[in-house]
C-alpha cells in the first residue's frame, strides 16, 4: 500500500486539533479514538503522543486502551519530514485494513528536532502539506494534535494551512512553492567542483572523510550524492562544502526537477529503485533542497 500523487480528494481524512492543557488534549483524543474503536471493518488504532499524553488517554479510555496501539510519539518520529514518511507509509502497509483504512492521532515531536529551528519548521509544515497529496487515495484517518505550549501560534498558525478542515487550507503546491522561496545560502566560493558529468561516489567519499564525517556516514553521503545525481541528470556541475556533520553537495541539472513531490514517494516494492534516489537522499539526509535554477535545477544535500 504506497501513497501516491494524485489531488487530496477523499477517501484521506486530513484533521488538526490544537491543544494548550491536559483537559483539551483529551477533550480532542478522546473522541477521535472512540470514533475509530466504532468504525467497522477497522484495525486497532494508534494513537502517537508523548508519553504523559499517552498516560492521560490510557486512563481516560480505562479497558478500551487495550484495544489502542499507544506510541510514544520520539519514536516514531525519528529523523526527517522525510523520514516520518517512510515510517507512517510503511505502518500503513504493514497493518492498515482494506484501502488503508486506519485512525492515527499523531502529535509531532516539536520539543526535538522539528521544533529546534525555523528551517526544521518549514521542512515539517512541507510535511503536512503534501501529506495530502502522498496519502490522498488511501482510506485513512489522522488527527494532527498540536500542543500550543510547545510549538507556539507561528507554528500553529503555519500548520493550519496544511490541513483541510481548518478554514485556512492551502493548496499543497503552492504552500510548497512559498516555502521554497526563502533563498539558500550561496556556495562558498572556495566550494570543491567535482569533474565529469556526474560526481564520483569515491571522490565524494574521500572529501566527507577529509572533512570528519565517520567512514559510514561517508559511505552514506556519497551513495546519497551518486543516487540524487542519477536521478536528476545530466548535471552542468556538482559542488563540495562544509564540515561534518554538515556536509554539503550541490547538483546542478541541465533540467527541471517538476514533481513537487520528488524523492518524497516510496518505492513500490519498498525496495530502492531506478529514478528512486533523490528517496534515498532525503532518507539519509538531513535536508535536501530542490530549487529551480533557469531552465535547469540545483539540489542540495546536507548530511547532518
Amino acid at each position: 500500500m504506497t501513497p501516491q500523487t494524485t489531488s487530496p480528494q477523499a477517501p484521506f481524512d486530513h484533521r488538526m486539533t490544537v491543544f494548550a492543557s491536559d483537559d483539551e488534549f483529551l477533550a480532542s483524543a478522546l473522541p477521535f479514538v472512540t470514533e475509530a474503536l466504532a468504525a467497522p471493518d477497522e484495525p486497532p488504532p494508534v494513537a502517537i503522543a508523548a508519553p504523559a499524553n499517552l498516560d492521560l488517554l490510557r486512563d481516560a479510555l480505562g479497558t478500551d486502551a487495550k484495544s489502542v496501539a499507544l506510541v510514544p510519539h520520539t519514536e516514531w518520529y525519528t529523523g526527517s519530514a522525510a523520514n516520518a514518511i517512510a515510517q507512517g507509509a510503511g505502518y500503513l502497509a504493514a497493518n492498515a485494513g482494506p484501502g488503508g483504512r486506519i485512525h492515527l492521532l499523531m502529535e509531532p515531536v516539536w520539543n526535538g528536532r522539528a521544533g529546534r529551528s525555523p528551517r526544521e519548521t518549514a521542512e515539517w509544515i512541507r510535511y503536512e502539506a503534501l501529506a495530502n497529496l502522498l496519502f490522498a487515495p488511501l482510506a485513512t484517518t489522522a488527527l494532527c494534535a498540536y500542543d500550543a505550549r510547545a510549538a507556539g501560534p507561528a507554528i500553529v498558525a503555519a500548520a493550519r494551512r496544511a490541513h483541510p478542515d481548518t478554514g485556512v487550507y492551502e493548496d499543497p503546491v503552492r504552500l510548497a512553492a512559498e516555502l521554497d522561496a526563502v533563498p539558500l545560502p550561496q556556495a562558498p566560493a572556495d566550494a570543491q567542483r567535482l569533474p565529469g558529468p556526474a560526481p564520483a561516489a569515491d571522490a565524494v567519499r574521500d572529501w566527507a572523510l577529509t572533512r570528519g564525517l565517520a567512514a559510514a556516514d561517508a559511505e552514506l553521503f556519497a551513495t546519497a550524492v551518486t543516487e540524487a545525481a542519477d536521478a536528476i541528470g545530466p548535471l552542468d556541475a556538482a559542488l563540495l562544502w562544509g564540515d561534518a556533520p554538515a556536509c554539503v553537495c550541490e547538483l546542478r541539472a541541465a533540467r527541471p526537477v517538476d514533481d513537487p513531490l520528488a524523492g518524497f514517494v516510496p518505492p513500490p516494492s519498498g525496495e530502492l529503485e531506478p529514478g528512486q534516489g533523490l528517496w534515498f537522499a532525503r532518507q539519509v539526509c538531513a535536508y535536501v533542497d530542490v530549487r529551480g535554477e533557469g531552465e535547469g535545477a540545483s539540489v542540495r544535500l546536507q548530511y547532518g
